[in-house]
């Protein structure tokens, strides 16, 4: 297993977007994030076929903050079900990866 994630959601708004990656952050359960968008989407949501624009965040996040950041984002998000999916860094410079590691971009105790 990594010790490193990606971890992806998206809000209907950039303002909310970017209130989600700033108490993600603040929290420090990720070192730091993106807003990403708008982007066009298409899905499939209690049976019926949707879409339209949102905007994807980006954060990264040890793998031992994961449990507490997907708690943080379903808490503070404005969907009932936001889609949360983190996928492993496999690959990154030593600095960033140290960086990342670094106690300040852990939750505080």
């Amino acid at each position: 297993m990594s010790d490193f994630l990606m971890v992806f959601t998206a809000a209907s708004t950039e303002e909310q977007a970017k209130a989600l990656l700033r108490s993600a952050v603040q929290a420090k359960l990720a070192g730091s994030g993106q807003v990403l968008g708008p982007v066009f989407s298409a899905y499939w949501h209690l049976g019926e076929y949707g879409d339209g624009e949102e905007y994807k965040i980006q954060l990264m996040t040890s793998a031992d903050n994961y449990k507490a950041l997907e708690a943080h984002l379903v808490e503070t998000h404005e969907w009932e079900n936001p889609e949360i999916t983190a996928v492993a860094i496999d690959r990154g410079s030593a600095a960033y990866l140290a960086w990342l590691a670094d106690p300040a971009a852990k939750p505080e105790s």
